[in-house]
């Protein structure tokens, strides 16, 4: 049963690997649980008594994104919000000290202050877009593979795999239109999609990737979107070793589709293209090469998507 009043509620929830510290404000009533099924559900069942007017959580990863769910499916108003956003607001305050409780505090007084506008994106979409992509990927693997067969098994077999080959190509397709009319039924896909993509190099499919599985670009910094894909160098140094700085880690499914559109971007993007033959005139291997050219395009995106600007390249001097 919900608890009336007059005064409006907004809740802040600081997310953290194992707890979430929530302060619902200006009732002064903080409260942490575990950031698990169990957890989520207590918190929801608390904070809804309260019929509050805005949830705001950061997006500082997916670690959110079962809280979001759960506040979704419960009708509850709720806002993902840019930790720069935050940070610039406690800037604003002069608020230094750093607690979990201080940290939600602080969110609750953002959502109250600024009153951001609620997310209309649903979570249930974030994962319909994935799984659409990984479906999408799963199809492509299978074509390759068939088509490899069709190089190397004799000619009265032929008539064997064309036609799967056929039925590939439709069921991608049918896919790839399911991912547009995805982007088009929400505002939100829409405009980060038309930020992604006005990036040469980056078509609708490296976009609906980056969407899907990389929903905090936009709301980190430079270091983190490399490492959550995984093209960030580690060193691996122990003792007397000195090994070779190499990538490892992140979202293997978003790097494969950047890796493609490096692929293009290089040919048509003249910064990457610049960026690649000065790489390789320095004698760096091509791998190394592509790979950080891929760094610095999630770099660019990133400012993109933050700043919620179009792509424009630099201009080249005579």
């Amino acid at each position: 049963m919900n608890m009336k009043t007059n005064q409006n509620i907004n809740v802040g929830v600081d997310t953290g690997k194992y707890q979430l510290d929530i302060y619902i404000r200006p009732l002064d009533i903080y409260f942490t649980v575990e950031n698990n099924d169990k957890g989520i559900k207590e918190a929801v069942k608390k904070i809804k008594k309260y019929n509050p007017n805005r949830i705001v959580i950061e997006a500082t990863g997916r670690l959110e994104m079962p809280f979001i769910l759960a506040c979704a499916k419960a009708n509850l108003p709720f806002t993902i919000a840019n930790p720069v956003h935050i940070k610039r607001f406690a800037g604003a305050l002069g608020q230094r000290a750093k607690t979990d409780k201080l940290d939600a505090q602080l969110i609750a007084h953002y959502s109250e202050a600024i009153q951001p506008k609620l997310s209309r994106l649903k979570p249930e979409k974030m994962q319909a877009m994935s799984d659409l992509v990984s479906r999408r990927n799963q199809l492509l693997t299978l074509q390759t593979m068939e088509k490899n067969r069709l190089q190397i098994m004799p000619k009265e077999l032929v008539m064997t795999i064309k036609p799967v080959l056929t039925l590939f190509k439709n069921l991608i397709t049918k896919v790839e239109d399911k991912i547009a009319k995805l982007i088009e039924s929400c505002p939100e896909y829409q405009a980060k999609d038309m930020i992604l993509q006005s990036m040469k190099g980056i078509g609708k499919i490296a976009a609906a990737s980056i969407i899907s599985n990389l929903p905090e670009l936009g709301y980190i910094n430079s270091k983190q979107a490399s490492a959550l894909i995984g093209v960030a160098p580690m060193n691996r140094d122990s003792g007397r070793y000195k090994g070779q700085r190499k990538i490892q880690g992140g979202r293997p499914q978003v790097r494969t589709v950047l890796y493609m559109a490096m692929m293009s971007a290089m040919q048509s993007n003249p910064v990457f293209k610049a960026t690649y033959q000065r790489l390789l005139a320095a004698g760096k291997p091509k791998k190394v090469v592509i790979i950080a050219c891929i760094r610095k395009m999630i770099v660019i995106l990133n400012s993109m998507l933050r700043d919620g600007v179009m792509w424009e390249a630099p201009k080249v001097q005579n």
